[in-house]
């Protein structure tokens, strides 16, 4: 009977729980509650990477820009057949605070044809598929720097009004610099598409592993082509004014897991491990 007992306790998941909130666009970084080998995270029917620093290990989760203002679970598991250690916790997701962008263009940078709204779509796969991309690089701790020097002159987010009609939301964050300002990677990374695209101009987008891809638009010149490998800081292209664009700026987008977030949350956050 105590030999049943032991085993029951073993295998029986054991109850921890803590709360968070966020707001559509972030990314949290949650200390494991539970220890053990084969740990896992899963948020938003998702599995999210884990990462070590300082001894610690933290689960990097992104909120997608959509993500409907709710209380989801956080549900962490740890061991093998013999023994499950499991714990469920909580995060708040809340409206997050845009800004309303309106801008006013000529009309032919408005409005598309048939053969516009084809390549638009051809673009838009390409990307899709970039993102899918497997690459070598798997970063230890994914904490990026910011890619050029300039202005936020659109932040991530903003609801767009172009000529007074609403278009999505915006997917990145806008940088306003000079033309041939150096574009730095923010991350160690493979590229994994350059292309001259209709609306996005010269655009790259690069691979950093762990499901976390950025993609840099308007760009004046790309300085690497697909396949090269990209250490933290390295310069791989020019700030341009390509596509349709208004003026000379950097569009630096971040995708984690599918998840469309802000640039900014990727950056050193005051506080976090």
């Amino acid at each position: 009977m105590i030999r049943l007992l032991l085993v029951l306790l073993l295998i029986m998941p054991q109850a921890y729980a803590a709360n968070y909130e966020a707001a559509q666009g972030d990314v949290l970084r949650i200390l494991s509650p539970i220890q053990g080998n084969h740990l896992t995270v899963r948020a938003f029917d998702k599995a999210w990477p884990i990462f070590e620093k300082n001894g610690q290990k933290v689960a990097w989760i992104a909120v997608h820009l959509k993500t409907k203002p709710s209380a989801y679970d956080i549900q962490w598991s740890s061991g093998g057949a013999a023994f499950v250690s499991q714990s469920t916790d909580t995060v708040q997701i809340t409206q997050g605070n845009f800004r309303i962008s309106r801008i006013t263009v000529e009309k032919k940078m408005s409005s598309f044809d048939e053969a516009a709204l084809k390549r638009i779509r051809a673009d838009s796969a390409a990307i899709k598929k970039a993102y899918k991309t497997t690459v070598s690089i798997q970063n230890t701790w994914p904490e990026m720097i910011i890619p050029t020097e300039g202005i936020v002159s659109t932040p991530f987010a903003a609801q767009r009004y172009v000529n007074g009609n609403a278009r999505s939301p915006h997917s990145g964050l806008d940088i306003a610099a000079p033309t041939g300002t150096p574009v730095k990677a923010p991350l160690a990374g493979e590229v994994v598409l350059v292309a001259d695209m209709f609306l996005n101009g010269i655009l790259v987008v690069i691979g950093h592993g762990n499901g976390i891809n950025t993609i840099y638009a308007h760009l004046n010149k790309a300085l690497v082509k697909q396949g090269d490998i990209l250490k933290q800081g390295d310069v791989f292209a020019e700030v341009g004014t390509t596509g349709r664009s208004t003026g000379p700026h950097l569009h630096w987008g971040v995708q984690f897991n599918g998840h469309k977030i802000s640039p900014l949350r990727m950056l050193k956050q005051q506080g976090n491990p």
